[in-house]
């Protein structure tokens, strides 16, 4: 797969820039000349996103809507500049979410407590405000017109409280953020694609993960495009694992909820001994060192996240 990758239905997904390539992806939706961009990616995107357009023939004002699956700044850190730069687009994003885009201080210090100032201006650069008349609070059950093409946005919880997926009927497609888990295009097999939930720090919720992948299941979606990295296919049977490997994160969560200071890293070892089974299982054929190499982050990640969902529980 390319920095820029087009698919059916005017469908394109471009390689954010985020950490390294194939991690993160932002898609372009077109219809008639008229563009939606799902997920702005962290300030490094616009420069790709930008040439993008310039490469389908489009410009900055024929893009109507940017559309935030939720607020992580590695799917919204951009936003506020890219907005700067579409002069027609109104920001969609999750109710919980607009008061974080209009200021973004909240959501900077919160990010700059868990992972220091120096690592945040590294990765995401300034958070720019985004005006609020720019913003529509994309609430569940909201349709929005893109050039006659009917797009919807549904409230889909579990990894966070403020995501939103949002279904493209014409495509019979959905662009999932992370609810629908990760997908590195580095594991492709025979055609197929692995799948391994997200279950990052600070608002997992096994139960609500559990009911938005069934929402999504009820719209017969035939595509998914995720953000980490773009189109999975054979949508049933994925959802089947994704159900089952997030009960089996749960699972190794509780067998260390008596480790005390050692909890988080008992978590760490236990998902990454289910990332080797289920690779192997998958029939991936990279060495395990390389699937390491590429989950790294994401099992720090998921591991963290469940140690504060184990909190919130206690609580």
């Amino acid at each position: 797969m390319n920095a820029f990758s087009s698919y059916e239905h005017d469908i394109h997904a471009v390689d954010a820039g985020y950490v390294r390539p194939l991690l993160a992806a932002v898609h372009l939706i077109v219809e008639k000349g008229r563009v939606a961009i799902v997920d702005s990616g962290s300030n490094a995107s616009v420069p790709p996103l930008l040439k993008a357009l310039t490469a389908l023939g489009l410009s900055p004002d024929a893009v109507d809507y940017l559309i935030l699956t939720h607020i992580h700044l590695d799917h919204a850190g951009g936003a506020g500049s890219l907005m700067r730069l579409l002069p027609n687009a109104r920001l969609l994003a999750h109710p919980r979410g607009v008061a974080h885009m209009v200021d973004p201080s909240r959501l900077v210090a919160g990010v700059t407590a868990v992972y220091g100032s120096v690592a945040v201006s590294k990765l995401y650069g300034e958070i720019l405000p985004i005006p609020e008349r720019r913003i529509i609070p994309a609430t569940h059950g909201l349709q929005v017109d893109l050039a006659g093409r009917e797009l919807l946005c549904l409230d889909t919880p579990g990894h966070a409280r403020h995501h939103i997926s949002v279904l493209d009927g014409c495509s019979s497609s959905f662009f999932t953020g992370d609810i629908f888990g990760l997908s590195y295009r580095e594991l492709d097999r025979d055609g197929r694609q692995f799948i391994f939930p997200t279950t990052t720090p600070v608002q997992f919720d096994p139960a609500a993960m559990h009911a938005s992948i069934e929402l999504l299941l009820s719209h017969d979606p035939q595509v998914m495009y995720l953000t980490h990295y773009s189109q999975v296919r054979d949508v049933a049977a994925k959802a089947a694992r994704l159900h089952d490997l997030i009960d089996a994160h749960v699972g190794i969560a509780r067998a260390a909820e008596s480790a005390g200071s050692q909890r988080q890293a008992m978590i760490r070892a236990g998902l990454q001994e289910l990332l080797l089974a289920e690779t192997e299982r998958f029939g991936c054929v990279l060495p395990a060192a390389q699937v390491l190499d590429i989950f790294a982050t994401d099992l720090d990640l998921n591991a963290q996240g469940l140690d504060v969902w184990l909190d919130a529980q206690a609580g």
